[in-house]
């Protein structure tokens, strides 16, 4: 059952000390940091983050029960609201004073409901009058306003990877305004409206905080929308509203994910996908916006997998090291003490861990049968290299019943991947070959994502490993291997020459020469020095593998010099002799060469002839049949001598 598990919680949670009666927990969202605080802070501060850095223990003065407390991006200023009137602030920059220094709030009457830290000096305060955004000096002990808005606010959300504000107005809540931050601005995005289930009447406010999300899928942001089921329609089933929340231009709905079941639910976005936590099954769904359904305005999704569990937890008990360790306890998952919060994070506060979530990739693979989309799922998740791999070699030995169009879909898959990554490689160069463009920004230098597979991962991990399988019939291993070289070439994608090479031995192994020679003669296999190289080793095993590489080198026609080693090495001496006169090359090539290899045959008569072709050579391009001694040529016109005398070797001759 465990292998069906497709979530779970990091193995390496933060730790902090749970809450109590003494001890209150908060957590801030930005920084991913709790702050555990012993009565009022008196007793101590101890905060955990991600890592060490973000970590650290301080004590304050106990000023009143805390209602919220963070710290700037970086630990260097620390925010404390006690009352709804005002925030405290103290430096935590070496240096500098470490006393605290208060801010209220401008607006007459009204009440602060949190604040966010937009940079390390800039803070936002969301009262229920609007907001008032701020920069803070630490040297001065002083903030600046640096503009407010005024507008009526019910609640608040933040979204610290876009510096997102989201403010619920209206009476019942559902008018959302959302403000944007960047470096000491605020602008006002436009406001939408969330559609409710049902309008009550008289008008309260319907739409709490608790039904709200906001996450980053896929490089863009949206405001998620727990819609709980209305008691008119004819869906009784709850979904999740996605609406899509461009900086600029309208907020629209986009994506309708369905739950297909009642209940309470929370959200998290783990790798893109967004995962709804179901209490009362204690089962959680995935869903993939970017898996296309059927085209309509609003996308509408049914989960990706099956519902299932996230993977048994087991808390260690931690005890006096003099006690044996005792075994470690089952933890209660979908616990009603559990706090989500964006995008991947899941708090207890009562047993004091934070756990990441994560998504498991190999259990997906036999939950998702349609490999088609098991493809499109994995190619958009961060560690999917591997698993790819795995499934490739999974589809390929499973067999041949009907399955070389799933293996082809596939490979068209992962080469479409691999062909984007090469474009975007390829105008990355020249952009940089041109030097920087003016007026636009500098190009980045794409990505390599785990999801390009090329050539070498291919063959290293799928293709070589399954042309050695006894099991699997030699025309089904051929079949694929040409199958993945249709989708390089369909992709424009260069076919590197050791593919070919698998192909050949594949082909030479099973001693399927007819169909090597058919795929050659209509150039199947491209034309190469390595394959060209490759068919002349296999002479012995297939003496027409001879001509069929020289052939292959004369179509290349830069190959000339491998033509004639080829050629002389395989004694045809006269053969290289005419070859290079067709070619044009015979001014130029080493007299001494020819000569060496003429002489190695032990013809006398060969020698005779290729002796006497350079003599005519010299005569024509000097006038005159000798050598020049820079031809190192000595000891081959002095066993012309000793062959056929003196005399012949002045006799003009033709050849």
């Amino acid at each position: 059952m465990g292998e069906e598990h497709y979530l779970e919680l990091c193995e390496s949670p933060v730790q902090f000390e749970h809450a109590s009666s003494v001890n209150n927990v908060f957590f801030d969202e930005a920084n991913k940091q709790v702050f555990a605080v012993r009565s009022g802070g008196a007793t101590g501060v101890v905060v955990k983050g991600p890592d060490d850095k973000s970590s650290v223990a301080f004590r304050m003065d106990d000023k009143g029960e805390v209602k919220c407390i963070k710290f700037s991006i970086g630990n260097k200023i620390l925010a404390v609201q006690r009352t709804s009137k005002s925030v405290d602030l103290i430096n935590f920059i070496p240096d500098y004073p470490h006393t605290e220094f208060t801010q209220e709030c401008k607006t007459k009457n009204a009440n602060v409901l949190g604040f966010c830290w937009t940079n390390w000096n800039e803070i936002v305060f969301i009262t229920d009058q609007g907001i008032e955004f701020y920069q803070v000096f630490p040297d001065k002990r002083s903030l600046k306003l640096l503009k407010s808005q005024n507008i009526n606010v019910n609640w608040y959300q933040y979204c610290p990877e876009t510096a997102v504000i989201l403010l619920s107005t209206t009476v019942q809540g559902n008018v959302l305004q959302p403000f944007a931050f960047r470096s000491g601005t605020m602008s006002k995005m436009s406001k939408f409206e969330i559609e409710l289930p049902v309008v009550p009447k008289p008008a309260k406010l319907s739409l709490s905080e608790r039904d709200i999300a906001m996450a980053t899928i896929y490089g863009q942001l949206y405001v998620m929308y727990l819609k709980h089921h209305s008691r008119t329609a004819n869906s009784p089933s709850a979904e999740v509203v996605l609406y899509h929340l461009p900086r600029d231009g309208v907020c629209k709905k986009s994506h309708v994910l369905k739950l297909n079941t009642t209940g309470k639910f929370a959200l998290n976005i783990v790798d893109n996908l967004v995962v709804v936590h179901h209490q009362s099954s204690q089962t959680s769904l995935i869903f993939d916006i970017n898996l296309k359904e059927p085209d309509s305005a609003v996308n509408t999704h049914q989960p990706v997998l099956p519902a299932r569990s996230i993977h048994p937890y087991r808390i260690p008990l931690s005890g006096p090291a003099v006690v044996p360790s005792q075994p470690p306890v089952p933890c209660q998952l979908y616990s009603s003490s559990w706090s989500v919060f964006q995008p991947d994070i899941i708090i207890s506060a009562s047993e004091g861990y934070l756990w990441y979530l994560q998504v498991k990739l190999p259990p997906t693979v036999n939950l998702l049968q349609d490999k088609g989309k098991l493809m499109d799922f994995l190619l958009r998740r961060r560690d999917c290299k591997m698993v790819i791999l795995s499934v490739c070699s999974q589809i390929l030995e499973g067999g041949e019943k009907g399955s070389l169009p799933i293996v082809a879909t596939v490979f068209d898959k992962l080469n479409q991947v691999y062909k984007d990554y090469l474009e975007a490689e390829q105008c990355y160069t020249l952009a940089m070959e041109s030097g920087p463009s003016r007026g636009s920004a500098a190009q980045k230098r794409p990505v390599r994502t785990q999801a390009v597979i090329d050539q070498s991962d291919m063959y290293t991990h799928v293709l070589s490993t399954f042309t050695e399988k006894k099991a699997i019939s030699h025309k089904f291993v051929i079949a694929v291997l040409m199958e993945y070289i249709r989708s390089l070439n369909q992709f424009q994608i260069t076919v590197q020459h050791y593919l070919y090479e698998l192909v050949i031995k594949t082909l030479v192994q099973h001693n399927l020469f007819y169909m090597l020679h058919q795929f050659l003669q209509y150039h199947v296999l491209s034309d190469s020095k390595p394959l060209a190289c490759l068919l002349l080793s296999l002479e012995s095993t297939y003496p027409p593998a001879h001509q069929l590489s020289l052939d292959m080198l004369k179509r290349l026609s830069t190959a000339n010099d491998e033509i004639v080693e080829v050629l002389l090495s395989k004694q045809q001496v006269l053969g290289a002799l005419r070859f290079i006169r067709s070619v044009g090359g015979h001014d130029n090539v080493s007299a001494r060469k020819f000569l060496d290899a003429a002489r190695q045959t032990g013809d006398q008569m060969l020698f005779y002839t290729v002796f006497r072709s350079f003599q005519q050579r010299n005569q024509r391009l000097r006038g005159s049949p000798s050598f020049n001694p820079g031809e190192h040529c000595e000891e081959h016109v002095a066993h012309f001598k000793q062959l056929f005398g003196e005399q012949a070797l002045m006799k003009p001759s033709t050849v």
